[in-house]
């Protein structure tokens, strides 16, 4: 029981995170005039069904690619590997994604990218998908926490260029967890 705690207040803890970083003017994504009126970002009630521990398979070796996004930017991408999972009875597959620019920085040396959509897309989530924060694991497993999905800046803010989740990562599924679609 205690473990479980533990993983609600790691919920808990990211979702207030994320909430402040957009309180404030300095790191938020909102425009100008959300930014008068926003008190809290809206999320699914956490839900642990919705963190699985994945299969993860290293795909050493994949070409660099340039990246799809909402706007004409490209950003250098390389797919760092696949995760294999079980959601609601059901098998699924994703790929996790590497920032080739990004892992130039210290901080994001083991930073790993998983973009996706799922059926609640533009019904209580998000239209254009939503992403997942994880760090490379250490060994053949890791753990996929939809509760800490959330939206891309683009979301809140038309002058964001944003990674469009490829085909690979549509998951026929619906992901209640995570941040919800924002109401203007």
């Amino acid at each position: 029981m205690a473990q479980s705690k533990t993983v609600i207040q790691e919920i808990k803890d990211f979702q207030e995170d994320l909430t402040s970083s957009f309180r404030d003017p300095e790191t938020s994504p909102l425009t100008a005039e959300d930014q008068k009126s926003f008190v809290a970002l809206d999320f699914y009630p956490i839900d642990t069904n919705f963190r699985v521990e994945a299969k993860f398979i290293r795909t050493p070796m994949e070409v660099p690619f340039e990246m799809p996004t909402t706007t004409e930017r490209r950003p250098l991408y390389v797919k760092y590997g696949e995760v294999y999972f079980q959601l609601e009875g059901r098998e699924f597959r994703m790929n996790i994604y590497q920032n080739l620019e990004l892992i130039s920085k210290p901080e994001y040396v083991d930073y790993l990218f998983v973009p996706f959509t799922d059926l609640t897309n533009g019904k209580g989530s998000y239209s254009g998908g939503r992403y997942i924060d994880i760090r490379i694991p250490l060994g053949k497993k890791i753990v996929l926490d939809f509760n800490k999905a959330y939206n891309p800046y683009c979301a809140y803010n038309g002058k964001y260029s944003c990674p469009i989740p490829p085909e690979e990562n549509q998951l026929e599924v619906e992901i209640r967890a995570g941040v919800k679609d924002f109401e203007h």
